[in-house]
């Protein structure tokens, strides 16, 4: 009997890939892709299949509910079994017809006109058509157009959603645009009362005018004089969100660019109760009770601008030939001792006797010449500020905090002035006051927009907070630093309860007492002396346990790119894409990433995500300026150190460009990553992970020798010599 051999299996090409093509009123054609022959020659023949002429003027697009972009030689790649792409007209055949429909201005029909710069809204998404489009010279038209007034109503609102949306690819600089130009798209800004303009317009002209402002190198001045800050003011009140959204960055941009003389200004105006009431009952306190992450992004960045301006005062020293400096000193100490001694009709006696011992119960360093405190920077005479400001807004808490500390003994007095240097120290690192806003947070404190002076009154809340923990902690000047160790915990957790006004800080405060804290802060101490340890026998079992705690948190990791992030989008040059979003996610196998546009809000399961990378594919991981879309992206502060991307083995595969909205996010991604292709994990959260659970592992495996009293050597015991013979074992036969 002969046995037959089975049939050979036809080899799997890795470069062909099945999908299916789809075309307007024609039935879908299915193909085998393979990824080495060019593009025309499929199209080619998907056009044979229909009985098409021309086929130059036909492209393919991607046809997922996210992606529609045109299918390019460089994006052809994210082409994967089963895909769906559609068959339609080339970016050039497009950009040609809406071309010649805006050229012909003669015709008496202007749907035609609106329709194709509609067509053009949509199309100006996808770069290879704005590509196409630019080169017809096609940009230079719709600038025409809309400088010329040529535009109205709907056609007006695609002419600048198109331009927006042109721009947005970074393919022209913003520096081309000319003043006739600007001061058109700021006249739609302004009209408020003529005619009111469609709310796309308004959004439109905003967007571009913040493109100006933070883009072109010379017309900040041209922008700044065309539209008044009122008016902005005014768009804030509007009740559609993407205006109110548009205007407060423009303001903000507005704000940024603007010299030190324009900020003061610019922030008077902010500060105003006129326009924090505008904020907060139109912006924050709505019926909603929602605020957007980009608005939240925008409120953040407003904060961080308005403190920028305490900066000066900050890093200023106290001048020896200051006078009115000197002067606020002695307004200090009339407040806290005079006013009490001149009622009482003892003021001439007083004010003859020396001024030293009133600014020793004052508490300050130098109590000789106090105008010496305020020689270090920070706080500078940032620090004199706030003492003042409290001394005259506050003259009962200020009278009460220096009388009470001047009747204790010099060992428990909590002096107030080196406490009031030291806490608006502490209060410009929370606020990080002197630095750029940051380009993914998003957290802003309502607070700040309850008071013209919020710094200030802050200060004078927790200066009365620092006095009342000094008092409990039973302190004395050698626990200044723990009492303001307490004291930051206190600020930084209130804070972040996000109180909506300084009474609901003052309540939120009352309740974080000395013996609240002390718990926490009695712990991370204990466990701080713990680790500087280096007992041989900790030692050695932290070596036998550190594998196990390793390989835990490389599961955590992973289980975390399972769940999946959402990653605000950038362009290839680093600039941050407002309201573009795209989720990442780790299939279960730990074997592909799963990708895709997403909105802010939704998340979407692993299904709905239509592209994949395989680790297998992965070359390198790449962090911070090494990364390609970091290194046109100068001057924004922290992007880069929140930056990674993955470098792919085929160069005909796009990289993944990442930015995490945050520190920890970033941490556990290129923790997950590093994990995946078998590298250590180095990151901070990783080692502050490893010394947490290694700290609670060793306490357990501790615990029986803690109870029963057993001190840890700090090494070992010796081991005892061999005994002369070993003659000394029990014979049982």
């Amino acid at each position: 009997m002969s046995l037959n051999k089975p049939e050979k299996m036809p080899s799997l090409d890795a470069n062909v890939v099945k999908i299916a093509v789809e075309m307007e009123s024609e039935n879908p054609q299915l193909k085998e892709f393979n990824q080495k022959i060019p593009l025309t020659n499929i199209i080619q023949d998907l056009c044979s299949g229909w009985d098409l002429t021309d086929p130059e003027q036909y492209a393919l697009k991607f046809s997922e509910k996210t992606n529609q972009n045109y299918v390019t030689e460089k994006n052809r790649n994210e082409i994967k079994n089963g895909s769906v792409l559609r068959l339609a007209f080339s970016p050039s055949k497009i950009a040609y017809d809406i071309l010649q429909t805006l050229h012909s201005e003669g015709s008496d029909d202007k749907n035609e006109r609106t329709s194709a710069l509609q067509k053009l809204a949509e199309c100006s998404t996808d770069i290879t058509f704005a590509l196409e489009f630019i080169n017809k010279q096609g940009l230079a038209l719709i600038i025409s157009l809309i400088e010329r007034g040529k535009c109205q109503g709907a056609m007006l609102a695609n002419a600048l959603a198109s331009f927006v949306e042109l721009m947005d690819h970074g393919i022209v600089s913003w520096d081309i645009l000319e003043t006739p130009f600007i001061n058109m798209v700021a006249s739609y800004v302004n009209n408020q009362t003529s005619r009111p303009q469609e709310a796309k317009v308004v959004q439109s002209s905003l967007s571009i005018l913040e493109s100006i402002v933070l883009n072109s190198s010379a017309k900040y001045g041209q922008v700044e004089k065309e539209v008044g800050f009122p008016n902005l003011v005014l768009r804030l009140e509007n009740q559609n969100p993407i205006i109110q959204q548009n205007a407060l960055s423009l303001i903000n941009a507005l704000f940024l660019k603007a010299d030190p003389a324009k900020r003061k200004i610019i922030a008077s105006t902010l500060c105003t109760k006129q326009v924090r009431n505008v904020i907060l009952q139109n912006i924050i306190q709505t019926s909603s009770g929602e605020v957007g992450s980009e608005m939240a992004h925008q409120l953040y960045v407003m904060q961080t601008l308005c403190f920028g301006l305490l900066e000066e005062r900050m890093n200023t020293k106290m001048d020896p030939q200051d006078q009115d400096a000197h002067e606020k000193i002695k307004e200090l100490r009339k407040i806290a001792f005079e006013l009490d001694t001149i009622s009482g009709g003892d003021a001439s006696r007083r004010q003859l006797s020396p001024f030293t011992k009133d600014y020793k119960k004052l508490g300050f360093k130098y109590d000789i010449n106090p105008a010496l405190d305020f020689t270090e920077t920070p706080p500078g005479m940032l620090a004199l500020d706030c003492m003042v400001y409290f001394a005259r807004n506050h003259v009962d808490a200020y009278t009460k905090v220096v009388l009470e500390n001047s009747c204790r003994a010099d060992e428990h007095e909590c002096p107030f002035g080196r406490s009031s240097v030291e806490l608006v120290r502490l209060l410009c690192n929370i606020l990080r006051i002197g630095e750029l806003p940051s380009e993914q947070t998003t957290t802003y404190h309502q607070i700040f927009f309850s008071h013209d002076h919020p710094f200030h009154e802050l200060y004078c809340v927790c200066i009365v907070l620092l006095n009342k923990t000094w008092k409990e902690m039973r302190a004395t000047t050698e626990d200044f630093v723990k009492v303001l160790s307490v004291v930051r915990e206190q600020i930084t957790r209130a804070l972040g309860s996000q109180p909506a006004n300084l009474e609901k800080l003052r309540q939120k405060l009352s309740t974080l007492t000395y013996s609240e804290i002390t718990n926490l802060w009695q712990q991370e101490r204990t466990s701080r002396e713990q680790w500087e340890s280096h007992a041989r026998p900790i030692v050695q079992l932290k070596e036998l346990v550190t594998p196990e705690i390793v390989q835990l948190i490389k599961k955590q990791r992973l289980n975390y790119m399972v769940d999946g992030t959402r990653f605000t989008k950038y362009s290839p040059r680093g600039q941050r894409v407002k309201d573009k979003f795209w989720f990442v996610r780790l299939s279960q196998n730990h074997k592909v990433l799963h990708y895709g546009d997403c909105d802010d809000k939704s998340v979407p399961t692993i299904e709905e995500l239509p592209n994949k990378l395989g680790v297998v594919d992965i070359k390198a991981l790449l962090t911070g300026k090494d990364c390609p879309h970091m290194k046109d992206a100068k001057g924004r502060k922290s992007t880069h150190q929140l930056a990674f991307s993955l470098t792919l083995d085929s160069v005909e595969m796009t990289p993944l460009y990442f930015v995490a909205p945050d520190e920890m996010v970033y941490d556990y991604w290129v923790d997950g990553i590093n994990a995946l292709l078998g590298n250590k994990m180095t990151s901070k959260e990783a080692d502050n992970d490893l010394e947490t659970l290694l700290s609670m592992e060793i306490k357990l495996r501790l615990l029986d020798a803690e109870g029963v009293g057993v001190d840890i050597p700090q090494d070992p015991p010796p081991v005892p010599a061999d005994p002369p013979n070993y003659e000394f074992c029990y014979d049982f036969k």
